[in-house]
């Protein structure tokens, strides 16, 4: 008999397991159990359960999460970044979750002051204000001043929050080996892995020395940008459970009547918050994942101020090609395209209906054909597409979900400074630039063809040497006489060099190939350049191929 679930640390958590089941059992989720194969004495005592109305059920899992507790709070809003995993209503239930909560008292709080920086506040800071200007699940935000006169606010994590959290991952964790190994949702998602890539991002948001590293690089990658400023982190003052941050003021983003009132010219902003994003998706690769109003500011001077860099996304240079070349499939409305580059991304299982899922897309596409791109809105689109990745259980990456969510964001923003506002427009010119790099020979590319090159030139060239001392050790050994003629190595070093270019020729031919789809949307110089080198490699080939036929017949 299979015993629930096999879970090390369940009689320590006992208590534990019984709060959250009793409240999701409350909150009408009180079938789930039957989705185990074998229920503890305590659970049975819960039957029969309460039951609400299906249509009511995303609401209650939302309060459930709430009143489990901050590790669940955020669970919710990770999952509310992951419409493979969850219906389209639950997500947007899940969206409407507030990290938000009574702040803690002043005392206690000031205790974690002095146990992570080794003295009392006031002996570090010239004024710090006892009442937080912000309150979280994870930790609260005072304003202070330095000695030396700095204004900064001082970020403190909430004590005694690390062992609950620590607790409630660990069940976390527990249950996911447990679902994933005995139950039907276990067998279509990879629970573990979702429950460790959880772990891990809340992990990091209870570091703040990482938080700290993510402002710097941050503030490294725009200092030469005037429009956007990213404040100072005092390292001296900051260790794992403090933050200590240059102070910035201004005025909340979306707070249009109050810009207007100051004499800002919205639709300037709107733009200048574009290019904040298109710069931080399309160029670093390295963007804010949780870009609301209530992190940015416009300061004096028009300029945009960014805070909060708790959490964070990443694309490297292939995701950001991926990416690019959905986007531009999906323009010329070629569905099989998309679901190529679906697979290519990783987020097509291997046992997908192809088919099925083509149709899914073709009927997508149908919707926006005739539509103007200044008339297609993200987050309509990512409410298109949610339904799709439920159904076929498409498995993006979650920093894919993340940057739509950021992008759906920032694209509100965009809409209320400007109703004109076109995303789309503004990082066109930063779309053609990435594919004319990502398309032509880079330094990159250079690199890595010079060091293939070296290698197969030394291999070449030791051909004839090496071919030289075989026949040499056979004219040693075997009984009968062997002799070479000059002629002969002549001939064995044209073969190897025609080798040598054929494989380079084929090489070029090959990947040029792979990029005149990708820069189809580019302008005509992008792909002027890219035809021009298709035709050379074509045309050496024929040389070549003509070469070996003219020996041949010789």
């Amino acid at each position: 008999m299979i015993k629930f679930p096999t879970l090390a640390r369940s009689i320590r958590h006992l208590r534990r397991y019984q709060y959250m089941v009793t409240v999701f059992a409350r909150h009408g989720f009180g079938f789930m159990l039957s989705q185990f194969p074998s229920e503890p004495g305590w659970l049975r005592d819960l039957h029969p359960l309460p039951t609400h109305e299906p249509s009511t059920l995303p609401a209650h899992f939302r309060q459930a999460l709430e009143e489990i507790g901050p590790t669940f709070v955020k669970l919710g809003q990770m999952l509310s970044t992951r419409p493979d995993l969850l219906p389209p209503n639950y997500i947007a239930e899940l969206s409407k979750l507030q990290d938000k909560v009574p702040p803690v008292r002043w005392p206690e709080i000031r205790k974690v002051i002095e146990m992570e920086l080794g003295a009392a506040p006031e002996a570090i800071f010239k004024a710090i204000d006892p009442q937080p200007i912000a309150a979280a699940s994870l930790g609260q935000v005072h304003s202070a001043s330095l000695f030396s006169g700095e204004r900064v606010v001082v970020k403190i994590q909430r004590p005694h929050i690390l062992p609950n959290i620590k607790t409630d991952l660990e069940i976390i964790q527990d249950l996911a080996r447990y679902m994933e190994q005995y139950t039907m949702l276990g067998k279509i998602y990879n629970l573990v892995d979702i429950a460790e890539d959880f772990a891990d991002t809340l992990n990091s948001e209870l570091n703040y020395r990482l938080e700290g590293r993510n402002a710097e690089h941050f503030r490294t990658n725009f200092a030469d940008e005037k429009t956007v400023y990213i404040p100072r982190v005092y390292w001296d003052y900051s260790t794992q459970r403090v933050l200590v941050l240059e102070r910035i003021d201004g005025l909340k983003i979306d707070d249009v009547e109050a810009l207007e009132a100051m004499g800002y010219n919205c639709k300037r902003l709107a733009a200048k918050a574009a290019r904040l994003v298109v710069k931080q998706v399309l160029e670093h690769g390295y963007f804010h994942a949780d870009p609301h109003p209530g992190n940015l500011i416009v300061m004096e001077g028009e300029i945009i101020g960014a805070m909060d860099f708790g959490m964070v996304g990443y694309l490297n240079n292939e995701d950001r090609l991926n990416l690019v070349r959905l986007y531009t499939v999906a323009i010329r409305m070629e569905a099989n395209s998309v679901v190529d580059e679906l697979i290519r991304l990783g987020a097509a299982p291997p046992d997908t209906n192809r088919r099925a899922l083509i149709r899914e897309v073709e009927r997508l596409l149908r919707y926006y054909k005739g539509i103007q791109l200044k008339e297609v809105q993200i987050n309509e689109l990512i409410n298109e597409i949610m339904p799709l990745a439920f159904e076929h259980h498409l498995r993006f990456p979650t920093n894919l979900w993340l940057l739509a969510k950021s992008l759906a964001i920032m694209e509100g923003i965009g809409l209320k400074l400007d109703p004109e506002f076109d995303i789309f427009a503004f990082s066109a010119p930063q779309i053609t630039k990435l594919l004319f790099q990502t398309s032509l020979p880079n330094r990159r590319w250079i690199e890595e063809l010079l060091r293939r090159g070296l290698a197969w030139d030394e291999l070449l060239n030791e051909v004839p040497r090496t071919g030289m001392l075989l026949l040499e050790r056979l004219q040693q050994d075997a009984p009968i006489k062997l002799t070479i003629a000059q002629p002969s190595l002549n001939r064995l070093d044209s073969i190897a060099t025609r080798l040598a270019l054929s494989i380079i020729v084929a090489g070029m031919i090959i990947g040029l190939a792979q990029i005149i789809p990708v820069t189809a949307q580019s302008g005509w110089f992008i792909q002027g350049i890219v035809a021009a080198g298709f035709m050379v490699s074509f045309l050496l080939g024929l040389w070549l191929f003509y070469l070996i036929v003219r020996r041949g017949k010789g």
